[in-house]
């Protein structure tokens, strides 16, 4: 994958995780009652594989790439090994989520709804932090002091 590929890709990804985190607050706001079901549902299946492609690019391609263009800087092997585990988190409470707004459209009970309320909100704040820090501080290292774009080495 060329260089440009690289930025362009992790921004698209990134893009398409805070239009997941949108709708996700968007059904926070409007619990209980409007809420349709099929939509719900439909957004719980769309959570869980948006991260996981997202992040399979960044182990995959991201990461490697800039392991090998920057792998005398020590903070930035430990932030990417930090930005790995966070992404099995992430992971780990898309699932969780998921299975609580099936949860949700299938009992809307009281208990329900309030852990729905507080799961949503968790996972895209989560989910915000992560891509905002990816932004501030990954998408520069795409560049180097002398402007031109690192080199993926596959």
């Amino acid at each position: 994958m060329s260089d440009i590929n690289i930025s362009n890709t992790l921004r698209a990804n990134l893009n398409t995780q805070l239009d997941l985190c949108r709708k996700l607050e968007d059904l926070a706001d409007n619990l209980p009652d409007d809420v349709d079901a099929q939509s719900c549902l439909s957004l719980a299946r769309e959570i869980y594989p948006t991260l996981k492609q997202a992040h399979e690019f960044e182990e995959t391609i991201l990461f490697p790439a800039l392991r090998n263009n920057y792998s005398d800087n020590e903070q930035l092997m430990s932030t990417l090994e930090r930005l790995r585990f966070e992404h099995w988190e992430d992971e780990s409470f898309a699932e969780e989520l998921r299975d609580c707004m099936i949860s949700f459209v299938n009992e809307r009970s009281a208990e329900c709804i309030n852990s729905l309320s507080y799961m949503l909100r968790g996972f895209f704040e989560g989910v915000r932090r992560h891509i905002a820090f990816e932004r501030e501080h990954i998408i520069p290292l795409l560049e180097n002091k002398s402007g031109s774009t690192i080199q993926d080495n596959q």
